[in-house]
């Protein structure tokens, strides 16, 4: 049995979001988490983190804590598009197969 909370979990799996775009200008890592996170986790688990991000001691990373306490310009990401939704994802790839 886990000793992690829900919010625990929701803050390392954002974390580790948050470390895949670290190699992104910021700008562009904030937009990719953004996009990760409205792409493919459920709206419960979206307000859980954004009410639990901004509290003392989260230990959410801070790239993670501004992509869900803004709107950053989904443009900006570099996430492909088909990904916003995960039924079109892989659609346009590959013609192969």
């Amino acid at each position: 049995m886990s000793a992690l909370t829900t919010n625990d979990k929701l803050v390392r799996m954002a974390n580790q979001i948050a470390g895949f775009f670290r190699s992104y200008p910021d700008e562009e890592a904030v937009a990719g988490i953004h996009k990760h996170i409205v792409a493919f986790w459920t709206p419960k688990m979206r307000r859980a983190l954004e009410a639990h991000g901004p509290t003392e001691g989260s230990g959410l990373d801070p790239l993670a804590l501004k992509a869900i306490t803004t709107s950053p310009n989904q443009s900006d990401s570099p996430v492909r598009a088909a990904t916003n939704d995960p039924h079109l994802q892989g659609a346009g790839a590959s013609d192969a197969g």
